[in-house]
């Protein structure tokens, strides 16, 4: 096999299963250990994965440059007005919820039924002013350092405060989705406070764009099976859908709002 097959036989693998172990492609190949790290050097350096010990993984891409979270929510309005609709019809009546800092999380608050009696706790002012004309929604809005470019607020005061509530449902933000590594994110600090959040959760839902599914981002919020509920649009990758399914995540199919 030439190196320049090799080199797209890895790639199809790191796409298929979100990493790669050096001393199982050495040996599938029938090269060196060696021949593969250098490999996987030259794919990591063109950004298509990150090297880790003893092999590597596929990567979301480089993290986009944040922006204002209303900023953000302007981009494939369409789609996440869709997932939200969906995602809005998983809470129940007084439940309590997580909406952290995501502009999809930004359209299910609007997408709320305004008729629904619910507690919202988030880390994100933007997202407590869209629910200001809800009468029948508590909010709760955590404090702590507030970082404009991300919208929300992050550090120990914000999850010492979310520590003290139980929640019955987050919708936790995610930068990658994958069916075998789970739910990543770009920034430590938030994947910090998401941690937190699903921590204090008894259900985990993610409602993403299909742009986000079947990457990877380098910091771990939460594994595959921890998803409770993948809320998707029809043109999402069929083998991550699968992937999840078979670990017994509810999958919901995004229509179009009415």
């Amino acid at each position: 096999m030439l190196a320049e097959e090799r080199t797209v036989a890895i790639q199809h693998r790191l796409k298929r299963d979100g990493r790669v172990v050096a001393a199982d492609l050495a040996q599938e190949f029938a090269v060196s250990e060696d021949t593969i790290r250098r490999d996987l050097r030259d794919l990591a350096k063109a950004g298509l994965c990150r090297k880790v010990y003893g092999g590597a993984l596929l990567v979301a891409g480089p993290a986009p440059k944040a922006g204002p979270i209303m900023q953000r929510s302007t981009l494939a309005a369409d789609d996440k007005a869709r997932l939200a609709v969906a995602a809005a019809g998983l809470i129940a009546p007084g439940q309590i919820v997580f909406l952290d800092a995501a502009s999809t999380n930004l359209a299910i608050a609007g997408a709320i039924p305004r008729a629904l009696p619910v507690t919202v706790v988030t880390n994100t002012p933007a997202i407590a002013v869209a629910l200001s004309d809800h009468a029948h929604a508590r909010v709760i809005l955590l404090g702590g350092v507030f970082d404009a470019e991300r919208g929300g607020c992050f550090g120990g005061a914000a999850i010492a405060a979310l520590q003290q509530i139980n929640a019955d449902l987050f919708f936790v933000g995610a930068c990658g989705l994958h069916g075998q590594i789970g739910v990543t994110a770009f920034d430590p600090a938030e994947a910090e406070l998401k941690r937190a959040m699903a921590q204090q959760s008894t259900r985990l839902a993610v409602a993403a764009t299909s742009d986000k599914i079947a990457t990877i981002a380098p910091f771990r919020v939460a594994p595959a099976d921890a998803v409770d509920h993948l809320v998707i649009l029809p043109d999402a990758d069929p083998q991550t859908v699968e992937m999840f399914q078979r670990l017994g995540t509810n999958v919901h199919l995004a229509g179009r709002p009415s």
